[in-house]
């Protein structure tokens, strides 16, 4: 696997959370925050199956993976 990056559509994020439990290392959703926040936005090829999972499972689609070409 190569290099990536994870992006978020602020507009279509609503803070429920669901991908700060797949990847807690990655995603953090304060108290009374409406958009999550992306702790590591190039993250280790370890966590990118928790990413993968937010990805997937993020009811409003707002998470994308970009790979990032060197």
């Amino acid at each position: 696997m190569g290099r990536y990056r994870v992006v978020v559509d602020r507009d279509l994020c609503q803070g429920h959370g669901v991908c700060e439990s797949e990847a807690p290392e990655v995603f953090e959703l304060a108290a009374k925050a409406t958009t999550i926040t992306v702790l590591d936005a190039t993250p280790s090829d370890a966590l990118r199956p928790g990413v993968e999972a937010a990805v997937k499972y993020c009811p409003t689609h707002a998470l994308r993976i970009e790979e990032i070409d060197e």
